[in-house]
C-alpha cells in the first residue's frame, strides 16, 4: 500500500508549526477600557445588593442573640428565683451579685458582658416597660440611637 499524501494535508499541517510570537500583540487600549468599564457596572450593581444583606444578616444575628441571652436569664430566674435587676443588668450572668444566694453561674462564657452585631452593649431593663413581658432586652439597632424599648429602629425581645 503506498501512501498518498495530498497538497491540501499539507497545508494544514504547516500552520501548526511553532512560530515566534509577535512583540506587539496584546490587548488594545479600548479593550482593556471595555473590560474596566464592565467591571465597574458589575461592582456598582452588585456591591449595593451585599451592603443591603450584610444589614439584613446583622439584624438577624441580633433577634438571634436576644432570644439566646433570654433563654439564660430564663436559667438565671430558675436559680435565683427573680430576673437580674436593672441595676445589675446583664453583668450578673458573668459575677454574683452581692444579693443573690442561689446563683450557680457565670452562665455565659465570656468574662465581658455581651456586645450586640454593631459592638454596643445590649440594654437590660427590669421590669420591662412593654405590657406582658418581665424584662427588656434590646438592641439599638445599626443607627445606635436611644429611645424607649420597642421604638423604630431598637430590636427587642419578644
Amino acid at each position: 500500500m503506498s501512501v498518498i499524501k495530498s497538497s491540501r494535508s499539507a497545508s494544514i499541517f504547516s500552520n501548526l508549526s511553532a512560530k515566534p510570537a509577535d512583540p506587539e500583540s496584546g490587548f488594545t487600549l479600548l479593550e482593556l477600557l471595555v473590560v474596566i468599564v464592565i467591571l465597574g457596572l458589575l461592582i456598582g450593581l452588585v456591591a449595593p445588593a451585599v451592603l443591603r444583606q450584610l444589614g439584613h444578616a446583622k439584624n438577624s444575628i441580633a433577634k438571634q442573640s436576644i432570644a439566646q441571652l433570654g433563654s439564660v436569664l430564663d436559667l438565671y430566674k430558675l436559680d435565683a428565683g427573680s430576673y437580674p435587676s436593672t441595676q445589675d443588668g446583664l453583668q450578673a450572668l458573668i459575677a454574683k451579685p452581692a444579693d443573690v444566694d442561689n446563683w450557680a453561674g457565670p452562665y455565659i462564657k465570656s468574662a465581658n458582658q455581651p456586645l450586640d452585631p454593631w459592638g454596643h452593649p445590649y440594654l437590660y431593663q427590669q421590669p420591662s416597660t412593654r405590657p406582658g413581658l418581665e424584662y427588656d432586652l434590646c438592641s439599638l439597632g445599626s443607627d445606635d440611637k436611644a429611645g424607649q424599648p420597642g421604638s423604630p429602629g431598637m430590636i427587642c425581645n419578644q
